[in-house]
């Protein structure tokens, strides 16, 4: 049993199976608050994980209920540009596929690429650019993952639709779009923004491919959010700093609090052998 295989095992002994498993980028830590019975396990506690570096990434799994659904939480990613390897930061998402849960709900601070998004806005992922070329998959096959996972759609078609569905239900405007991941933790210059708008990025961060590479090689349907915390270089006068990014993952945290608790309801009336992947 391999260390990641025993971080797992007790980890479920702690907190159960989850029926959802939810990343929180940048300033959306709030959805914590509107989780019952939480138990909180620290990165510390994890042999297989270091501890985040970052403002606003607390490092610790949330185990809980929201609603009636058992979701665990991922409070506080790990980044490239801390200085991790890319083995220990896609380490927590592989735990979190690996305690069983039915489906991957990934959310990320990003800035806009492409002029008609504004700060607060939402998008729904629907395609991605890893620009750090690198996968996380490279080295030996890891149990339970396929080699070759095919990537021509990322993100699951029933997730993608009932993010969707909620969105208009609730009236929250949810744009769409490619995401573009890149090393950091500088932010882009006005070139690199134009070149990442010819390539069809929408929407930049330092984080989640990786991720969703991990969820799909592993079969678990995932989907992702991105938050647009800023106009990208080039794209507004004002300067970029991550306070900036905090904030406004606040500020958007209740509508994206509504859209990813009413897809967790959604998903907790589903039963999991029948929902895509």
């Amino acid at each position: 049993m391999t260390r990641l295989e025993r971080d797992v095992d007790e980890l479920r002994a702690v907190g159960g199976t989850p029926h959802v498993a939810i990343v929180l980028g940048s300033g959306l830590g709030g959805l914590i608050d509107h989780v019952a019975k939480t138990v909180e396990v620290p990165f510390s506690e994890v042999a297989s994980l270091p501890q985040p570096t970052v403002a606003g990434h607390r490092g610790r799994f949330v185990f809980g209920a929201l609603g009636d659904v058992p979701v665990v939480l991922l409070d506080g990613r790990l980044h490239s540009y801390e200085g991790h390897a890319l083995e220990e930061i896609v380490a927590p998402a592989r735990i979190l596929v690996r305690l069983g849960a039915a489906a991957l709900i990934l959310t990320n601070a990003a800035g806009a690429t492409h002029p008609r998004l504004s700060p607060g806005d939402i998008v729904l992922i629907e395609d991605q650019i890893n620009l750090s070329f690198r996968s996380p998959l490279a080295g030996p096959v890891r149990s339970g993952e396929e080699r070759f996972p095919d990537m021509s759609a990322p993100f699951d078609a029933e997730l993608q639709s009932l993010f969707l569905d909620v969105a208009a239900q609730l009236r929250v405007n949810l744009a769409r779009g490619t995401y573009g991941g890149v090393l950091g933790p500088q932010f882009e210059t006005a070139a690199e923004v134009r070149m990442l708008a010819s390539l069809g990025v929408d929407v930049v961060g330092m984080s989640t491919v990786a991720e969703v590479v991990v969820a799909r090689a592993a079969g678990v349907p995932v989907s992702a959010l991105s938050v647009v915390s800023n106009k990208a270089t080039g794209l507004a006068d004002e300067r970029l700093s991550h306070d900036d990014v905090l904030a406004v993952g606040v500020e958007a945290g209740s509508r994206m609090i509504g859209l990813v608790t009413g897809v967790v309801a959604r998903l907790g009336e589903i039963n999991p052998t029948e929902q895509g992947g």
